[in-house]
């Protein structure tokens, strides 16, 4: 099975647990994701999509945040 990589999260929050160690509980969205948001957000304020071009927008977001995860190492 191909696995996308989605960077893991982008903004962990680490509390300590019981034992005084740091743990991670809060998530959030992926790095993926936030790469992905913001090609979105700079596509569509360069090109002004429609309605019926948002779906065009959005899996272009989502190649130029593997590219972004891939030139990064990720």
């Amino acid at each position: 099975m191909n696995m996308i990589n989605d960077g893991g999260p982008a903004f962990p929050v680490w509390e300590l647990n019981g034992k005084g160690q740091p743990e991670m509980t809060g998530f959030g969205m992926t790095l993926r994701d936030y790469f992905a948001a913001k090609a979105m957000q700079s596509l569509i304020s360069k090109h002004g999509f429609i309605s019926d071009e948002i779906n065009f927008a959005a899996e272009h977001s989502y190649e130029i945040a593997d590219a972004m995860l891939k030139a990064r190492g990720g």
